[in-house]
């Protein structure tokens, strides 16, 4: 629902957790009871929510694995990713709904795709309802030089999609009208 965050830390570390155990026990550990709401709210309709996600997923990946203004496409759903045999084995109930591409035309080309699209909106945030387009080079990894975006395999074409939860016909219309545009 993007409207929570929450997460849990674990250790096999005796050291680190004697130290994170303090720092609960300083701090607190136990969230709001609203935040308890809204994650049980969340809990029950996720297992309906992923399944969109990743079937929505799979689509945008597959038109934009055959479009002709896409250089690569990453999505462990696809049968061309190289981990996809691990990923079938490790994800069985769907690949996700992050897929990262490269537009062909370089860095321009992709801003241009980011900024076209009407559906995906331009954000840093990823796996909510919502669907969402970043531009890593310039949005969550700007800090990073060029050198060391490319060492972590973050090329200046690179876009990222979180799929969200609209109509998958409505998804692929905005991405195709986007690209057309580039």
């Amino acid at each position: 629902h993007s409207d929570l965050i929450g997460g849990a830390v674990v250790t096999n570390d005796p050291e680190l957790y004697e130290k994170l155990y303090r720092y609960q026990n300083d701090f607190g550990g136990v969230p709001s009871p609203f935040d308890c709401w809204l994650t049980l709210r969340g809990i029950r309709t996720l297992h309906v929510r992923m399944e969109t996600h990743c079937r929505n997923a799979m689509a945008v990946a597959q038109f934009l694995e055959s479009h002709p203004k896409i250089e690569w496409v990453r999505y462990p759903g696809l049968p061309s990713h190289p981990q996809h045999e691990l990923a079938k084995r490790q994800m069985r109930h769907g690949f996700s709904g992050m897929v990262a591409v490269g537009v062909k035309g370089g860095a321009d080309a992709a801003q241009r795709f980011c900024e076209g699209t009407r559906i995906f909106n331009l954000a840093e945030s990823l796996g909510g309802a919502e669907s969402l387009i970043g531009y890593p080079p310039k949005m969550s990894h700007a800090s990073m030089s060029a050198e060391e975006r490319a060492w972590c395999g973050i090329p200046d074409n690179m876009v990222r999609l979180s799929v969200g939860l609209e109509d998958v016909d409505d998804l692929l219309e905005d991405l195709q009208q986007a690209l057309e545009r580039c």
